[in-house]
């Protein structure tokens, strides 16, 4: 029987049953953190010949003779250009291997938009009155931090399984010359894990705005982050705004922050020809070059865009059965009883919940008093604020498989009692 069709009398077993359950979780004295997309220590290890792929009696020059131990080499080097431009499906000359954080890159673009503008005269933003910002929820948390803390107003972009409200992005931008940019995450999105589909990639690509200036932020950064051998198909972006003579409004981003050691990869920015030479020019004031070593020790241990796609299969075979067993808990244990929705992604790092409406804080609350950590409730939309109290973000990643099983059956638990308590009060 669905929670719904209960009566309160059966509601008030069901509660109380499941209140029962709870208590003996919380006695267990748990501790276990699903609040982050961290890779586990499975995965980490995967990468620790990385460790050793050069060393000082290696010649620790590129193909191009580069001395990767000296200054110089400001938009990467040849090899590792190559590498993303394999990874992106564009030109060498398209790309820039930055440091270690596409974020960083990202939050960099922005600052540079606000104090210098996008280039060929565009006047910069600090100088434009407000600036407005589109964000596709559940969003990254991260990026809507980013632009709440430039001070924009963020629009929240309601999303289906094809991507974000085109009709909706179309008619904002076509009207109002102060909305700058959208955030997007097209492959596997952080939280939903849902691919962009060729329609909403076209019309992104082709619509017409009222700011000439008007970004794209394609944060690609799961793009080879499969769970299995029949992986979502993304349209490249910037082969699409080509077509329609809009490649300047495209950024688009990635790294191999999960794919070797978060914190210790590399990250890179691909563009129109004319974006690359104009960013270059903003950061040749900024530094003199990035870390060439780390760069050429990742081109070493991969060789290629087919030995990094090799790795990231080892990556799945630890990540698939996270997804499952969370995955499955949800469809024995809720499905049955008609409470919430969610996505079985095919790569990623995220389950997206949806809660029935007003539950997701006392879900979270629960979750929390018994051990197990979660990203916060409205974490997912722009201010912390979710219109529903709805969405919960669920990072399968981290914990071993038996602790992963053990926090998904206490969710379970506590999206019931959450559930049950909102019916009983309706």
């Amino acid at each position: 029987m669905q929670l719904q069709d209960m009566t309160k009398q059966e509601l008030e077993a069901f509660l109380a049953g499941e209140m029962a359950k709870y208590e003996q979780f919380k006695g267990r004295g748990l501790c276990l953190n699903m609040a982050r997309g961290k890779p586990s220590d499975e995965q980490l290890r995967l990468s620790h010949d990385l460790l050793t792929a050069v060393g000082a009696d290696d010649v620790l020059a590129d193909t191009d003779g580069t001395d990767c131990r000296n200054y110089g080499g400001l938009d990467g080097i040849p090899s590792a250009k190559k590498l993303f431009a394999d990874i992106f499906g564009v030109s060498e000359k398209e790309v820039i291997v930055f440091g270690n954080s596409s974020l960083n890159i990202m939050y960099d673009t922005l600052v540079k938009a606000m104090l210098f503008g996008t280039g060929n005269g565009a006047k910069p933003w600090k100088d434009c009155g407000k600036i407005k910002w589109l964000c596709p929820v559940p969003g990254y948390d991260r990026h809507f931090l980013i632009t709440e803390k430039l001070g924009f107003e963020m629009i929240n972009i309601p999303c289906d399984e094809n991507g974000p409200d085109m009709d909706m992005v179309e008619k904002l931008v076509a009207e109002d010359e102060s909305i700058k940019g959208i955030w997007c995450v097209p492959m596997y999105s952080n939280p939903t894990g849902i691919t962009y589909s060729d329609e909403v990639v076209k019309r992104m690509a082709s619509m017409k705005t009222a700011a000439d200036d008007f970004r794209i932020f394609w944060d690609n950064a799961y793009c080879i982050h499969h769970l299995n051998d029949t992986p979502d198909k993304l349209l490249n972006l910037l082969e699409e705004a080509k077509k329609c003579g809009n490649e300047d409004r495209v950024y688009m981003f990635t790294s191999t922050s999960k794919v070797t050691f978060a914190g210790g990869g590399i990250a890179a920015m691909s563009a129109s020809e004319k974006n690359i030479a104009y960013v270059k020019s903003l950061i040749t004031v900024q530094t003199i070059g990035y870390d060439k070593i780390n760069q050429l020790r990742h081109v070493r241990y991969f060789k290629n865009y087919e030995g990094l796609t090799n790795h990231m299969k080892k990556h799945a075979e630890f990540l698939r059965p996270r997804f499952e067993a969370v995955s499955d808990a949800l469809e024995a244990e809720l499905k049955p009883l008609g409470i919430g929705k969610w996505v079985k992604p095919n790569g990623g790092y995220f389950i997206s919940f949806d809660a029935p409406k007003g539950c997701a804080k006392e879900i979270v609350k629960l979750c929390k008093e018994a051990g197990v950590e979660l990203t916060g409730a409205g974490a997912t939309f722009p201010y912390g604020v979710d219109p529903d109290d709805s969405n919960i973000r669920i990072a399968p990643s981290f914990p071993p498989i038996e602790e992963l099983k053990l926090a998904a059956e206490l969710f379970c638990i506590a999206v019931k009692i959450a559930a049950a308590k909102k019916l009983l009060n309706a």
